[in-house]
């Protein structure tokens, strides 16, 4: 199996000439890997450097402006003719000799094999906690979704790709029934530049898509019961206590809150249901599209 790794590359012109030299090494080793250097835009001459770098094992695509890390992978994986990609960072963090432990797992019957860091580096704390809520949302049995990673090329072309979700590829194969393994990578600290996901920006944007991404894989399969539900809770929960609050009034103690509650459970309860119906509209839309392009 032709092995094709896709390195995005925003704004690395200082690590590039090294990363190159690493990767020269590499292909003397291994033979049956490309390399495709996808620019996404980049505004420091990295394109100067990699065109000046160029080799033969190498294919270099660039973007007219910054696109964003996920469509870089989506294009190096249209430009790739190897059955396996393998998502590889051009910050110089990863060891390209660990590249072989990854393409062995999907050698193995794995359909993506996906890092776990070990070593020093930024932001640990704040991947730590990523990943937790990562496994307990997604009930994933890895450690780490962020670190360098390998899929067969089918699993990119099944699975949705939004912006910046390339962090999701481990989640969204799972669902897909994708077979998921894992093995330990080393990470060394960064040697140019600063991370580009280190502004507390970036850690609400995470937040948020790992939320997206749950409802996407969860509440979107089957509106009607998790929101149905919810509203059916709320609509009984009122009735429940609008017949007290009637007992209460019967016996003089009247109490004009529990008529707001429940108004406000009842009138809940009736929008949750409506949100119901419309997700289960969308989902049928959704579901005789999906039939029609299989």
């Amino acid at each position: 199996m032709k092995i094709s790794v896709v390195v995005p590359a925003y704004n690395e012109a200082a690590s590039m000439p090294l990363l190159i030299e690493e990767f020269d090494k590499f292909i003397k080793k291994n033979k049956n890997y490309e390399i495709i250097i996808v620019d996404d835009g980049s505004d420091d001459g990295t394109s100067d450097i990699v065109r000046k770098h160029k080799r033969r094992y190498m294919k270099y695509i660039r973007h007219k402006r910054n696109m964003g890390k996920t469509q870089a992978i989506i294009s190096g994986a249209k430009a790739a003719r190897g059955g396996a990609i393998v998502i590889f960072d051009a910050d110089m963090q990863y060891d390209p000799n660990d590249i072989p432990k990854l393409v062995a797992l999907l050698e193995s019957g794995y359909d993506v094999a996906t890092g776990w860091k070990q070593g020093k580096y930024d932001k640990r704390f704040v991947s730590n906690v990523y990943n937790c809520w990562a496994r307990k949302l997604f009930g994933l049995q890895v450690h780490d979704m962020n670190a360098v990673k390998a899929v067969r090329k089918e699993v990119l072309n099944e699975i949705l790709m939004r912006k910046d979700w390339h962090r999701y590829v481990v989640p969204l194969a799972k669902e897909a029934g994708f077979k998921i393994g894992e093995t330990k990578v080393s990470i060394r600290p960064r040697r140019f530049g600063a991370p580009k996901y280190q502004q507390k920006s970036r850690i609400l944007i995470g937040f948020f898509d790992l939320l997206a991404v749950k409802f996407q894989l969860s509440f979107m399969k089957k509106p009607l019961l998790y929101f149905g539900t919810i509203g059916l809770f709320s609509v009984i929960t009122g009735i429940a206590i609008g017949v007290l609050s009637i007992i209460l009034r019967i016996f003089g103690l009247g109490f004009r809150p529990l008529l707001y509650l429940v108004i406000l459970l009842i009138i809940s309860g009736i929008l949750f249901f409506s949100l119901a119906l419309i997700g289960e509209s969308i989902r049928a839309i959704l579901d005789h599209l999906e039939k029609r392009e299989a």
